[in-house]
């Protein structure tokens, strides 16, 4: 057998069949997507004031770090995608864009939003981005199925991270497999939600946790906090000392790695080499290879698998494990863990 056809090169990456369990709907939106929203507005209103998206994120513009990141969102994504046409088109935009990539399973996690100036209210959010979903995954033409996963803010009030829980009871028979802890790691208290996430969990809601992404979200009573409610999945897990990594392993939860998020927003020291998916890999839990927001740092989940076996020195093989393991961290179950068993025991690229 050739080495061509056993390296994990461009086209292998492309063309596996890969699982997104770190995404962000929003920041999952390409630059391309925006600009054809921005477009829409722009007729529907010309005095429109936002810049357009292809001059204001250029598409050589990768390095946001955790000071850029979150005011790009706050003060110029959430601008355009104000209305429920463009949460639409968006959402369309962002399953397709992730089929396109290969990836055939995707929980892709947002916010609740309320906007206030057009008459939408959280649920009709929701129930906006589920009818989307519901409409790809009725589609038999489609290889990509996709859930969702709502996000409570680390700036939320207890009132508001209540709110959240409720629309997940309200939607888990429609679509809704999960409830995150996410946003800014340098705001709020986490403690606050204990009560809150675990009336989620009595619910049976699973559970993933940003955690330990900065050192300001690291500290020792935080990630007892984080751990004490026995989550699922934790994504990032990048300033953990060993005794947590010792319950991560003993618990056997599994972890969202974004290797170039993580890169290029500076969160850890050093580059992809350095990335601590090279410990990771080696434990029992299972390691998702997440994109995080592909639309901010532009390199999809083909990308980052590549990324992982340039640097890591991975073969078809150890990425078939690696897939594989995957699995029994996804939120939805049994038949879907059993649909994507199939598709890895039956795929044709593993030597080809």
């Amino acid at each position: 057998m050739s080495a061509a056809a056993t390296s994990v090169d461009e086209r292998f990456a492309r063309c596996l069949p890969k699982i997104e369990l770190h995404a962000h709907l929003t920041g999952s939106i390409s630059r391309e997507c925006l600009h054809d929203i921005w477009e829409t507005q722009k007729g529907q209103a010309p005095a429109f004031d936002v810049e357009d998206p292809l001059i204001a994120i250029p598409s050589d513009k990768v390095d946001y770090d955790l000071e850029t990141f979150f005011p790009l969102f706050s003060s110029y994504i959430y601008k355009l995608c104000s209305d429920l046409p463009s949460i639409e088109y968006s959402t369309r935009a962002v399953l397709q864009d992730f089929q396109v990539d290969g990836v055939v399973y995707l929980e892709l996690r947002t916010t609740p939003r309320a906007i206030r100036e057009n008459g939408i209210t959280k649920d009709d959010y929701v129930r906006t981005v589920l009818n989307i979903l519901s409409a790809w995954n009725s589609n038999a033409a489609n290889t990509l199925r996709a859930y969702l996963i709502l996000s409570v803010d680390r700036r939320n009030t207890i009132a508001q991270a209540e709110e959240v829980v409720d629309l997940c009871i309200k939607y888990q028979s429609a679509g809704v497999v999960g409830i995150d802890l996410c946003g800014d790691p340098a705001k709020g208290d986490v403690r606050i939600f204990t009560d809150t996430f675990a009336r989620a969990k009595a619910a049976g809601l699973n559970m993933t946790l940003h955690f330990a992404e900065a050192k300001v979200s690291a500290s020792d009573m935080e990630l007892e906090t984080l751990l004490s409610w026995m989550p699922n999945r934790l994504g990032h897990v990048i300033h953990v000392k060993e005794e947590y990594c010792k319950i991560i392993e003993q618990e056997n939860i599994g972890v969202e790695l974004c290797l170039s998020c993580n890169v290029h927003a500076r969160m850890i020291t050093g580059t992809y080499s350095d990335h601590h998916f090279g410990t990771w890999r080696h434990t029992n839990v299972p390691v998702a290879l997440s994109t995080d927001d592909v639309g901010v740092f532009c390199s999809p989940l083909s990308n980052e698998y590549e990324l992982a076996a340039q640097h890591f020195d991975l073969s078809r093989t150890e990425i078939r494990k690696l897939c594989v393991s995957a699995i029994e961290s996804i939120f939805t179950g049994e038949d879907e863990k059993t649909r994507l068993r199939s598709i890895y025991a039956e795929w044709d690229g593993w030597t080809a």
